[in-house]
């Protein structure tokens, strides 16, 4: 682009950044004034949404006078775009943001909101409007599919295992997450991952823990039922195993799921690499999962578990079926970052992540030190 083209994207940008709370909700005012019916896809807490949106518009404005990155942008955008269907987004409501989008642009650069910088802003918001209309009406698939819970059950006081079967195709790999809506939270979208990769019986596994504080993870532990209808939309994420490099796998609490889900995978297979596991919670009885990995690894010699707790034992309300000890499972003490660093050499393994944020900070960061390539290492995006 031309530097004026550049120079006013730039500070479009920067005017956005001054409050970006406040751009997003007069953003969204507008919006609903353009179309009022607009109001009801959206959930009635908008924090989420404004921030994820601010977020959007600023990457944009990033990367479209940057000389990079362009195609990446155009790739980002199209999957917003199918992303979107599942809120109920039609091909003619990208005009009502594009004259809302404007107008608030208009009202921030009162001053220098000249000709030339009007066409430039339009020319970059008809692009993002554009691109999405355009992959939600040619997706390849529809918006949305459902399952229903057959079983539920819960592990402990705030974690629960949610089983459910459905008769759509399953379109998404082992590893991947899912968007997930679940009816006690009509239209608040969480991604979940499976537990177990997709089969030919339309079976779903998701362990579930609920955060403190999350409306819709507490919902699920708490008040989910046999032969309530889940939502699902799109599968995200990369992780996958390279049949040809050592393996090692770093699982915080229900961030075991995308990992066990692949695991189950490669134990169908005869070539799969040889594979560390190490499994973490804080006490050792909330390793929940370690009879199953216990089972796998028992019929499958390329696959090693090691339980990695913080404490040494668990509190009077923790009632652990089995011990790590009992299932012949080597137990470590320690945070996961520490214990996984310094338990080898992984420089020419392949690492893949999963977890709480914090912890898959620290861990990667433990290895990049200890001599493991950035590369190398594999984990989802992280709020």
């Amino acid at each position: 682009m031309v530097t004026h083209s550049r120079h006013a994207l730039h500070q479009l940008r920067a005017a956005v950044n001054a409050d970006p709370d406040q751009f997003s909700r007069n953003v969204y005012t507008r919006l609903f004034a353009v179309d009022p019916d607009l109001r009801d896809l959206f959930p009635a807490t908008m924090s989420g949404q404004r921030d994820a949106f601010y977020r959007v518009i600023d990457h944009v404005l990033e990367v479209i006078p940057s000389e990079h990155g362009h195609a990446e942008l155009i790739e980002f955008l199209a999957q917003l775009g199918r992303d979107h269907r599942k809120f109920g987004v039609l091909p003619e409501h990208y005009r009502a943001m594009y004259i809302a989008l404007m107008g608030e642009f208009s009202a921030l650069m009162a001053g220098f909101w000249d000709a030339d910088t009007e066409q430039t802003v339009s020319q970059a918001m008809m692009l993002v409007t554009g691109v999405m209309r355009g992959a939600a009406e040619t997706a390849p698939h529809p918006a949305l599919w459902t399952a229903k819970v057959a079983e539920k059950y819960r592990i402990s006081r705030d974690l629960a295992v949610v089983r459910l079967t459905t008769d759509a195709p399953l379109r998404f790999k082992p590893g991947q997450y899912l968007e997930v809506q679940v009816p006690q939270w009509p239209k608040a979208w969480r991604h979940l991952s499976p537990a177990i990769p997709p089969n030919p019986d339309g079976e779903l596994e998701f362990h579930v823990r609920a955060v403190q504080g999350g409306t819709v993870s507490t919902a699920i532990v708490s008040d989910t039922r046999v032969g309530d209808v889940w939502f699902f939309a799109q599968g995200h994420g990369t992780l996958h195993v390279d049949p040809d490099r050592d393996v090692l796998m770093v699982a915080g609490g229900t961030g075991l799921a995308p990992l066990r889900a692949l695991i189950i995978e490669m134990s169908k297979r005869s070539d799969s690499p040889r594979t560390h596991i190490f499994y973490g919670m804080r006490h050792p009885g909330e390793l929940y999962d370690l009879a199953v990995l216990r089972r796998i690894a028992g019929t499958n010699p390329w696959l090693r578990v090691t339980a990695v707790s913080e404490e040494t034992s668990d509190p009077w309300w923790i009632n652990a079926v089995a011990t790590p000890r009992d299932l012949g499972i080597e137990h470590r003490i320690g945070t996961l970052a520490d214990v996984v660093a310094d338990a080898g050499d992984w420089s020419e393994h392949q690492v893949l992540i999963a977890g709480s944020h914090a912890m898959i900070e620290a861990t990667t960061r433990r290895l990049v030190v200890a001599g493991v390539r950035k590369s190398r290492i594999q984990h989802d995006p992280v709020d």
